[in-house]
């Protein structure tokens, strides 16, 4: 029996939870066929996202939700258009390969299984969000995102830079998650709804706001801390700390193009406007050269495709800004483009590495008779990378040329840095293919040889795949193109990509002086790195030590704060606390009025007439004084082992209190409190002088003086009060009225603990647990410091 669409959508978001629960089981068994296996996840996923597919490009809307929280009218809200196909689909696919790889990427590592565990629940992560249709889920997994991410890059947490980088990325991001939640309250309580597809239909709401600028500024925080929009973007190259399989994940589908995703879902919502298009397209120019430039710097593999996805970031982030229906068309097919050649070059790049021992291109050379299947991957990837014809890159390049080339000064401003960013791109992508893989062969720490069949099937799979779209543009234009622009866009976008050569139009020759310019770049390339590299070292503070500075300086601050709070002083915190207390008490009353009873009004009453002690017989007021004296004896104790044994005299005497007046529970409580406190405090204290005497200055007896009084006195204001008023028994009926018939519970107390009050019952035995592991821990660690001797 088939599932329905919306239960297809449902599992489309959950299922990759499932298998990231089961992924270390499943290594148990399969070893080192585990890639293969749990393969098969992201590849049904994708299949049925295929057969979803069908009715999106016909211009339907699935949609499907989940009870959440229905007494606040929350639902787990999924919906696939046009615009969350595209990224769903690329998440899937490229993240099935990247399983398959990661499988043979991380043989006989002892932790594989928690590494695909960690792997499948980033990939439901980033589904779960390009899927959502509630903003507060949206959130939810995009902080999913965050956490796996930070988890993924700290995988080889031995290593202080894998740490490091673990925390940055965890650190960035969160700031841009925390102006995301921010920004979904403000834009639902402007718009009265969650739900992304009904806020798209609410024209101008958040535009005509007089909050329309916070609203845009924070989720242009979210979106640029994500996407690694200068100047944050430092964050992205110190990622790459994480397992190859990690970074051809992160920077090709998941989750530095979540911000991209947020932007051209928020389009119709916040864009449109000067301010979104001038902010967008600044900050995107600068961080695609300055990506491009940082890519030139470096020399590593995995370092340089990591500055080219801040550059491809920025150029993302340009064409969302621009908003034309060429400018988004030309978004939607790069996005496609990138991730395809950016993941099988990062596959390459592991495959190096893994199998020569270096990433460094300038001690590799000739690899290509060594690895001619990896080659061909670089090379199909690379050619796209550059956007020569019959590749996906290609049309890419051409609709953002058209986004520009008819425009005024500042449209040709902007497709100068277009251009002189492309051709940087260009440029390494040649650096890329050809210096690892041709020229003469350099030895290098392994010998070299061709990478297992599953680190291969990527890159070779991606590369074709670039290929074959580039030449079946219909396809590309009919099934990518035209939905999700008109998902963004909300107005239907016709296909418009043809395989054609117009000499006379512009396009053409802008790209061929893109790849003129690419093919100087390769040629000037130790130049340029050699220029690049004298200037970034003049400079004395950068971004990424800025973020060390600020990190320092807070912990620093932490350190400073905590030793002004808890400097181990007890004496001082139960100060603290009961001034606090005191005013607690008192503050609502006065604020309140709640005193004016003590001199009251006509309509009060004379309250020394209502408050009146109860006829006590003898022996209820023999329990009473033994009370009062248990509390004069721990006033008036001299030694530590008086008070202890007087304390627990007052407390017995009031569990008698409790059990006399009709309260056995409590009664059995307080006895039970009162003897493990005895006992506790008694065996403590046999590690001190039992019959030392404690003199205290009169400042502490006055202080802890006044300190009982006012607190005691508060408690019994309080409590007069209390008494004062009607009792309001609805609950307490409730709960007599409830208790046998749907909890099968005849003691009520018992009930309200365990069922009507469960979970805060459960937090409250979770506490005792978690500081009686501590204890032990302690107590086991002592004795091994005292075993071990000087």
């Amino acid at each position: 029996m088939g599932l329905s669409l919306d239960a297809s959508i449902a599992l489309v978001a959950l299922a990759p939870f499932l298998a990231a629960i089961l992924a270390p089981f499943i290594h148990r068994l399969a070893g080192s066929y585990s890639g293969w296996v749990l393969a098969m996840v992201p590849i049904g996923i994708f299949m049925l996202l295929l057969r979803l597919g069908e009715p999106v490009v016909a211009g339907e809307t699935i949609a499907a939700a989940i009870g959440w929280v229905p007494s606040y009218g929350l639902t787990l809200a999924f919906f696939l258009d046009g615009l969350s196909l595209i990224f769903a689909l690329t998440i899937a696919g490229i993240g099935a390969l990247i399983v398959l790889y990661a499988g043979a990427y991380l043989k006989g590592h002892p932790h594989q299984g928690r590494f695909l565990a960690y792997l499948l629940a980033f990939m439901g992560s980033m589904l779960g969000l390009v899927l959502a249709d509630n903003m507060l889920a949206l959130f939810m997994f995009w902080e999913a995102t965050s956490i796996t991410s930070f988890l993924l890059i700290g995988f080889d947490h031995n290593r202080q830079a894998a740490r490091r980088g673990a925390i940055q990325a965890l650190v960035i991001t969160n700031i841009g998650g925390m102006c995301l939640l921010v920004g979904v309250i403000l834009a639902q309580h402007l718009s009265g709804t969650w739900l992304l597809s009904e806020m798209r239909g609410l024209d101008g709401v958040l535009k005509e706001s007089a909050l329309y600028g916070l609203v845009l500024m924070l989720f242009l925080g979210a979106a640029f801390t994500k996407s690694a929009q200068f100047p944050l973007h430092f964050w992205l190259p110190n990622a790459m700390e994480a397992p190859t399989p990690v970074s051809a994940f992160l920077h090709s589908a998941t989750m530095v193009q979540a911000g991209v995703y947020l932007l051209a879902r928020m389009t119709p919502v916040l864009g449109g406007t000067s301010v979104w298009t001038g902010v967008l397209v600044a900050f995107g120019g600068v961080t695609l050269i300055w990506g491009a430039l940082g890519a030139l710097r470096e020399t590593d593999l995995k370092q340089i495709l990591a500055q080219t996805t801040i550059a491809s970031l920025g150029l993302l982030v340009l064409l969302i800004g621009l908003g034309s229906e060429a400018a988004i068309a030309a978004m939607l097919v790069y996005f496609v483009a990138h991730a395809c050649y950016k993941a099988g070059l990062f596959m390459v790049a592991g495959a190096v590495d893994h199998e020569a021992g270096t990433r460094d291109i300038t001690v590799l050379g000739g690899l290509a008779d060594k690895m001619p299947v990896t080659f061909i991957g670089a090379a199909l990837a690379a050619l796209s990378m550059v956007g020569l014809p019959l590749t996906i890159g290609y049309f890419a390049k051409e609709e953002m040329y058209l986004a520009l080339v008819s425009g005024d000064w500042l449209a040709l401003l902007v497709l100068a840095v277009l251009v002189i960013g492309n051709a940087l791109l260009a440029g390494v992508a040649l650096i890329v293919m050809i210096r690892p893989f041709l020229g003469d062969a350099l030895p290098t720490p392994k010998s070299a040889h061709e990478a297992p069949v599953a680190m291969l099937v990527g890159p070779i799979l991606l590369g074709g795949i670039g290929v074959v779209a580039g030449i079946l543009p219909d396809w590309l234009s009919q099934d990518v193109l035209a939905p999700g622009a008109t998902a963004i866009l909300g107005q239907v976008v016709e296909p418009h990509l043809k395989l054609a050569f117009d000499l006379a139009s512009p396009l053409i020759w802008l790209s061929a002086l893109t790849w003129l310019l690419g093919i100087l770049v390769f040629r000037q390339a130790h130049t340029i790195r050699t220029v690049l590299r004298r200037a970034s070292s003049g400079q004395g503070w950068n971004a990424d030590t800025v973020f060390d500075a600020v990190m320092f300086g807070l912990i620093r601050f932490a350190a400073v704060v905590t030793r002004a709070l808890h400097h181990g002083k007890l004496e001082f915190y139960l100060v603290v606390v009961f001034v606090a207390l005191a005013v607690a008490l008192f503050w609502p009353m006065l604020a309140l009025g709640g005193l004016d009873w003590i001199v009251p009004k006509a309509e009060l009453g004379d309250w020394s007439k209502r408050l009146v002690l109860p006829e006590l017989r003898p022996y209820e007021w023999g329990v009473i004084l033994l009370a009062v004296l248990g509390l004069v004896a721990v006033l008036i104790a001299q030694s530590r082992l008086i008070a202890i044994l007087a304390l627990g005299i007052q407390g017995t005497a009031l569990a008698l209190i409790f059990l006399l007046f009709g309260a056995p529970d409590l009664a059995f409580t307080q006895l039970m409190v009162e003897v493990l406190s005895v006992v506790i405090l008694t065996i403590v204290m046999t590690n001190l002088r039992l019959d030392a005497r404690d003199h205290r200055p009169f400042e502490d007896w006055a202080r802890d003086g006044t300190l009982a009084i006012v607190c005691g006195a508060g408690v019994s204001l309080l409590l007069m009060l209390v008494l004062t008023g009607t009792l309001d028994t609805r609950l307490s009926d409730f709960f007599t009225a409830t208790s046998v018939p749907i909890a099968h519970g005849a003691n009520i107390v018992n009930v309200i603990l365990v069922d009507y009050r469960g979970f805060d019952t459960l937090g409250e035995i979770s506490v005792v647990m978690g500081a009686g592991i501590a204890i032990l821990a302690l107590l086991r660690r002592r004795k091994k410091t005292e075993g071990a001797g000087p």
